[in-house]
């Protein structure tokens, strides 16, 4: 949900309890002070990542209770924390703790793995991080009977693909990758990330534009909340390094995953280098096609220190 409709949202609920339109507006207003569009926290990473949330509203407003949530870490290498390839596990644990605060009826942590499975979800951690909490709640599907074809009808140049079916079943999805360079999009981010929500990724790298069909998968696989690890930053070699990893130790949210990722990359040296949000093409075209704010000017980014 992106901010603007969770204030139409909290306005039509106030609305159906019968206040009139002078305290709606104050209402409306308040919201939209309290929230940064986007919150930038620095801390230890389940903390940090506790509070980024917490600075947009709190799990609540994102997740009602009964509802369905996937979150979607990057947890696709056989390699531990240090190498910022994967999310942090603490970042992923505490995420997943909020939805079920929150009261989700069921949370699935799931990814589309790219090296050895089980090897991945050992040397990640996140898989034993999150059985402390639900076992079995951290699943890698690599089998094409956990995916469904499914239509993007807004797609310019990738039609069609196949979906996990707990991605589109899903109330909620909330992206929570780290930040981690990429060598042919750039960066790999929230927008970048939901790739691994489909089962056919590689046909985006050989019969499409990357850069637009990550756009047109955003047209059909849109997270309500984007959580960005940059606790470790992967700069260089990305995405499955080994490469330069530079250690901000923040964590980063909003509601508007365009925002989110254009955060990360005007905050951090990629490349050696620093880098504009219209400089990464998926990022550009987002912001083009109405998906979200890449302009940092424009947003109200809040910052603090745990």
């Amino acid at each position: 949900m992106q901010r603007r409709d969770f204030l139409k949202w909290q306005l039509a609920g106030i609305g159906m309890l019968g206040v009139n339109a002078s305290m709606l507006t104050l209402a409306g207003k308040a919201l939209a002070d309290t929230c940064p569009d986007v919150a930038v926290v620095k801390g230890a990473p389940g903390a940090a990542a506790r509070a980024a949330v917490n600075m947009l509203g709190g799990m609540s407003r994102f997740v009602k209770p009964g509802q369905k949530v996937v979150i979607k870490p990057n947890m696709s290498f056989a390699q531990g924390p240090e190498t910022a390839t994967n999310t942090h596990p603490e970042v992923v644990r505490e995420v997943l703790v909020m939805c079920k605060e929150a009261g989700a009826a069921r949370v699935r942590v799931l990814d589309h793995v790219l090296q050895d499975p089980e090897l991945s979800m050992t040397r990640s951690g996140i898989r034993d991080i999150c059985d402390g909490v639900e076992p079995g709640v951290c699943r890698y599907l690599t089998n094409v009977s956990f995916y469904q074809d499914a239509e993007l009808a807004e797609g310019r140049e990738m039609r069609t693909n196949a979906f996990m079916c707990d991605a589109l079943d899903a109330d909620v999805i909330i992206a929570v990758p780290v930040a981690k360079s990429h060598g042919s999009a750039g960066v790999s981010l929230a927008i970048k990330g939901q790739m691994g929500l489909i089962y056919d990724r590689r046909i985006m790298h050989s019969r499409y534009d990357l850069n637009t069909s990550i756009v047109d998968l955003a047209t059909r696989v849109k997270p309500g909340l984007a959580i960005i690890d940059a606790t470790r930053v992967l700069t260089t070699n990305g995405p499955g390094g080994p490469g330069k990893v530079i250690q901000p130790g923040e964590v980063i949210a909003s509601a508007d995953p365009v925002a989110a990722d254009a955060t990360a990359v005007s905050s951090y040296e990629w490349y050696g280098r620093k880098m504009q949000p219209r400089q990464v093409g998926h990022i550009r075209l987002a912001h083009e096609r109405g998906l979200g704010n890449m302009n940092i000017e424009a947003l109200t980014v809040r910052r603090i220190v745990l």
